[in-house]
């Protein structure tokens, strides 16, 4: 058996606190000498963590670039890595600090750091999964067969996912966390969000920046936030204040009328104050503590089975850093001077969309993916489709044929054709592909991994001796 290990970052810069993880992933080809290859990642470990430091601000609404430089520069060196030996994991500025004047400019900074296969993204749908890895919360689904909720609760958002026997069924994100509400040594509210301000509204709570501010004033309004969460996960009845509350850019969480949920799961800097005696009520400067002892006294505890975190406030740094990368088939097909490919924006094609293309009609894709290209503002597109399993040699060459005169005439010379397939037939596809463009376009074509519509996708290098392209899907960039 044939193994590989990559080098994967993860570096989470929150609301409150930004830290990073450097681990190994270990990438396993099963199959034997006269097998088709099988491979798969078989080992995520975790060997260096960093401390956890306050996020540095230049004032409420930027984020220090050269603190935070220094900061990650020194970690870098203390860890014995140089940035150029990175090969996948993620960068990825959360909660309120997505929304941070400057955000965008960090980010490229911090691009140094990444190595040639990073994901950058802010994404409130893809922390939620990500924190949900990190927990523990998606490996007890899978492990035990049922429904797990992670809530994810950090200083500016709560992050919110649905893992069913593993596979995720809704996810979504609403301004609840410890930072919303900050409160000055000497008592005074120092500032106050907008979501805070509306749920202490609801609650009757009259609350004014720069005022004194009373335990017992602070206490109703976090039995408020938690009156929202409990309706987020289907303990109460949804009300306006809910989707008022959502964060923006993130998706409805619905819960499927199927699902039947047990379990609930914490994570985040909130969830690392549950059960853990506290020397005084503003250790943080924020209702973070206040927060966390309401939800022990709120439904979320009484209607719920809760499962112990793996990881709390680090359950989004290290699911960055150990769960962000799939490994596609072992049946693809690319050139590899491609490789390797960032922030590829995902067209995904209705089921009778595709069927149009099996029937080798194209006129319906070449409408569609114009229009994909100029609402997007990119001159490339990576083609999402289920495709079949062992089709005919001529359904797949007029598929192929279609799908190139389908987006051959519309993208720029010198623009690849990306193609990301859930089943088993990148490298036949690939061939066809080729032949029908006859050397006008290069041709990446990858297979068993799943998008969604409005995704991302990273292609990193070529492991295991070129057989399989690490893959990595991203939700929602700066939502």
């Amino acid at each position: 058996m044939e193994r590989t290990q990559l080098l994967s970052v993860g570096i989470d810069i929150g609301t409150s606190t930004s830290q990073l993880v450097f681990s190994r992933l270990t990438v396993e080809n099963k199959a034997g000498y006269f097998s088709v290859p099988s491979v798969s990642i078989i080992r995520k470990e975790v060997f260096y963590q960093s401390p956890i430091y306050r996020t540095p601000l230049l004032d409420q609404t930027r984020i220090d670039g050269e603190a935070l430089e220094k900061i990650l520069d020194q970690e870098y060196k203390v860890a014995g890595i140089a940035p150029g030996q990175v090969e996948t994991g993620a960068v990825i500025i959360t909660g309120e600090s997505a929304r941070k004047e400057n955000a965008g400019m960090i980010l490229e900074r911090m691009s140094r750091f990444a190595g040639d296969f990073v994901v950058s993204t802010a994404g409130p749908d893809l922390e939620a999964v990500i924190a949900g890895q990190g927990s523990g919360a998606w490996q007890f689904s899978e492990r035990q067969g049922t429904t797990v909720i992670n809530l994810d609760i950090g200083g500016g958002t709560t992050n919110v996912v649905l893992f069913d026997r593993g596979r995720v069924r809704a996810k979504g994100s609403v301004d609840i966390g410890g930072r919303q509400v900050r409160i000055d040594k000497d008592g005074f509210l120092s500032c106050l969000s907008p979501s805070a301000s509306r749920i202490g509204k609801e609650c009757g709570l009259k609350m004014e920046e720069g005022e004194r501010i009373s335990q017992k004033m602070l206490e109703q309004l976090c039995d408020g936030m938690c009156r929202i969460l409990e309706e987020l996960v289907g303990a109460r009845k949804p009300s306006a204040l809910l989707e008022a509350v959502r964060t923006a850019g993130s998706t409805p969480f619905c819960l499927p009328e199927d699902c039947h949920v047990k379990y609930l799961c914490f994570s985040g800097g909130v969830a690392d104050c549950m059960g853990r005696r506290q020397s005084e009520l503003f250790p943080y400067g924020d209702i973070g503590v206040l927060l966390a002892e309401a939800i022990q006294r709120s439904r979320l505890f009484r209607d719920f089975s809760i499962i112990s975190a793996d990881q709390t406030i680090r359950a989004t740094v290290i699911g960055a850093g150990s769960h962000t990368t799939s490994i596609s088939g072992s049946t693809i097909s690319y050139a590899e001077k491609l490789l390797p490919l960032k922030n590829m924006p995902v067209l995904k094609l209705s089921p009778e969309e595709e069927e149009l293309c099996w029937q080798g009609d194209f006129k319906n894709l070449r409408k569609k993916a114009a229009w994909f290209l100029a609402q997007n503002d990119t001159a490339g597109i990576a083609l999402a489709i289920r495709g079949r399993y062992d089709p005919g040699y001529q359904e797949m060459k007029s598929f192929a044929k279609a799908l190139a005169m389908g987006l051959d005439p519309i993208l720029e010379p010198g623009i690849p054709l990306l193609f990301i397939i859930e089943a088993d037939m990148a490298k036949a596809l690939g061939q066809l592909l080729r032949r029908e463009l006859a050397g006008r376009r290069l041709v990446l074509a990858v297979d068993e991994i799943r998008t969604e519509p409005n995704d991302f996708v990273d292609f990193g290098r070529p492991v295991m001796n070129g057989l399989v392209v690490p893959v990595v899907v991203k939700t929602l960039i700066f939502g």
